[in-house]
């Protein structure tokens, strides 16, 4: 994905003030390679700026203090990376509330780099090229500079779970032992917990060989590697060829070294739940259904639902794993007490639905961090519509490949008809941080360019923030000292 860049900086920083963009040349978003000065500052801007908790009122914007309110005692938060929808959802809800928000992530041109609610960034060594520099990088961060909560909002918790006291001596932060988030993590070890629990999931088949795979024969079927985000390494495959080119691509990225995942194929709706655990005791839950699919798998428009079932199980996967933090899941809902788990993300998935349902987990999972044992949550509303407008955008160009059919979504998008009547944009909170439009806007116009350009933007999000096959390798034979 190309993005404007600054000469010289690439934003100018500001307590509650705009990016400001000068000359610019265009920046490849991929940004894998780290420079030798990790840590980005930015130059400040002095002149009077609309704090935006008090510029969000309920009568300006949906994402108003209705939705979140400022925090009577704001916090110094450190996020994990910045690269996710998850991530850039956790800063506007973080931000609103009037919490300090710092980033760590390997591209500086990531999703949170656009936003005037985050007020340092710093460039780090990826989790997917070096997960132990990454880990020192962070723990040397947190040495310097004063923070009161690390928030794993991806897939770094992997590695940070292994490093849990080293972390704590120097700020708060909430994740399970490693063992547990491993079951939790892997494809393959979520199923066989499934298993254990006696909870529901699709007819599935785990193997290790490359031989075993390819003699498949039971069609449409799911093909899983035991790691990969948003969709990456699982295939439908409904033919041999498919099957085919489905084991080459499993060879080529080294899945073979684990399990391979294979289940039964059914077309039913996805939903998923988000879950807050302190210790193995739930706190708050909260569910929606996939309205629209979006690129790479993820949702591009949502809308909240009340499953007491899968709350239900979701209570007696934290109390077996003694869980601690967040925990989300996926499944597929044959009906309202009829589910079939899919995927397990340790983590606090896109937290902006549910708090717009009336669920403010993301507070939650912080007070929990900081050791408090706040009451379990009440069930939020059901029937709460959001949408993330770049999402929707990738996924029309993915299936239709037209520039007639992303200008008829962009006007359904901009005057919210059709499946976005009443539906509320989750990443993009313009009145309070218009930045957080421009990598929409940038895709939309590169999209009306070359529509075929949507998977090669979809890939651009699955950059050196996330894990790998080999990372994880590096990680479990890695006895958890800092570089």
């Amino acid at each position: 994905m190309v993005f404007p860049r600054v000469h010289g900086q690439l934003i100018a920083e500001a307590e509650y003030g705009p990016p400001v963009v000068r000359d610019c040349e265009t920046l490849s978003i991929s940004g894998d390679a780290v420079s030798d000065r990790h840590v980005m500052t930015t130059e400040r801007i002095r002149r009077p700026l609309v704090d935006p908790r008090q510029e969000a009122s309920p009568g300006a914007a949906p994402y108003a203090l209705r939705h979140g309110e400022a925090s009577a005692s704001p916090l110094r938060i450190l996020l994990s990376e910045g690269s996710s929808t998850s991530a850039r959802e956790a800063i506007t809800v973080l931000g609103m509330q009037g919490h300090h928000v710092e980033v760590c992530d390997p591209n500086p041109c990531c999703l949170g780099r656009f936003s005037r609610l985050v007020r340092r960034f710093h460039r780090c060594p990826g989790l997917g090229i070096d997960p132990v520099g990454y880990v020192t990088f962070l723990l040397e961060i947190l040495a310097r500079r004063r923070f009161d909560i690390l928030l794993p909002i991806h897939e770094q918790g992997y590695v940070l779970s292994k490093t849990r006291e080293a972390i704590e001596n120097h700020v708060a932060v909430a994740l399970p032992s490693h063992a547990a988030y491993q079951k939790a993590h892997s494809k393959a070890s979520f199923s066989r917990l499934l298993s254990v629990l006696d909870l529901p999931q699709p007819r599935t088949l785990l193997f290790r060989t490359r031989e075993d795979v390819a003699a498949l024969d039971c069609f449409p079927l799911m093909l899983k590697a035991a790691t990969g985000t948003a969709s990456r390494a699982v295939w439908l495959v409904k033919k041999p060829h498919e099957l085919a080119a489905a084991v080459e691509e499993l060879a080529r990225d080294g899945a073979f070294a684990g399990d391979i995942v294979a289940q039964e194929f059914i077309d039913a709706p996805v939903e998923h739940a988000q879950a807050v655990f302190s210790h193995g005791r739930l706190l708050g839950m909260h569910a929606y259904r996939q309205i629209a699919r979006g690129a790479g798998g993820g949702d591009a428009v949502k809308e909240s639902v009340h499953r007491p079932l899968v709350r239900e199980h979701l209570t007696r996967i934290g109390e077996h794993l003694n869980w601690h933090g967040a925990l989300s899941v996926d499944y597929l809902a044959l009906g309202e007490n009829d589910v079939r788990y899919i995927d397990c993300n340790p983590r606090l998935v896109e937290p902006m639905n549910a708090l717009l349902a009336g669920h403010d987990l993301l507070n939650l999972l912080l007070q929990v961090t900081r050791g408090a044992s706040p009451e379990p949550l009440a069930p939020c509303r059901a029937g709460v519509r959001t949408h993330l407008a770049l999402q929707a955008l990738l996924g029309c160009a993915m299936r239709t490949r037209s520039r007639l059919e992303l200008l008829r979504e962009c006007r359904r998008l901009l005057m919210r008809t059709g499946i976005y009547e009443g539906s509320e944009e989750e990443l993009t909170p313009l009145r309070i941080d218009w930045p957080s439009v421009i990598p929409t806007v940038v895709a939309a116009a590169w999209l009306l360019i070359r529509p075929k350009a949507a998977e090669q933007l979809a890939n651009k999000g699955w950059g050196s923030h996330l894990l790998n096959s080999e990372s994880i390798r590096i990680i479990e034979g890695w006895n958890g000292s800092p570089a």
